[in-house]
Parts: structure tokens; sequence; C-alpha cells
């Protein structure tokens, strides 16, 4: 069983209540914040050798992609709904 069989009934909550467009893209964001809180807790773990209070230059650059991934979703499910609303 994939991740998205997984996230199935959440792919139809949101495709419904949204669209398909903004639904797959609402359920992609709840992946990355999973992802996203994931390496958080592993970077607790995996600490910088130069500075300990940091997470690992690894785990920061997955962070920092995250986040940047996260942001162009959430623009992109803005854009979609500001067309929607100008049409009509």
């Amino acid at each position: 069983m994939s991740l998205l069989d997984d996230k199935q009934e959440d792919l139809e909550k949101h495709e419904f209540m949204m669209g398909a467009a903004r639904g797959k893209l609402a359920v992609s964001l709840d992946l990355l914040t999973d992802a996203l809180v994931l390496a958080g807790q592993h970077g607790v773990y995996c600490r910088s050798n130069r500075n300990p209070a940091k997470p690992s230059t690894d785990i920061a650059t997955v962070i920092e992609a995250i986040n940047a991934a996260k942001q162009l979703i959430s623009d992109s499910m803005a854009e979609i709904k500001r067309e929607r609303d100008e049409r009509g």
C-alpha cells in the first residue's frame, strides 16, 4: 500500500471541497508538513558538529527545501482560487 492509498480519503474530501487541482495541492501540502515534522524530529538527534545548537547541514537543507515547496504550493493554491473567483 502506498502513501497515496493511505491519503485517498483525504484526497477525495479535499478535491470535493476545493476542486481537483487545489485538493491535490492541499494533500501535497499536508504530506510536506508531515515530512517537515519528521525531518525536524530527526534534526533533534542529528546535530551539527560545528554548532550543536543547530541541526546538521543536510537536515537543515531538507527543512529549507520542504518549506520552500510548501510556500510554492500555497502560492499556487491562492492563484488558482483567485482565477476561479475572477471567472465567477
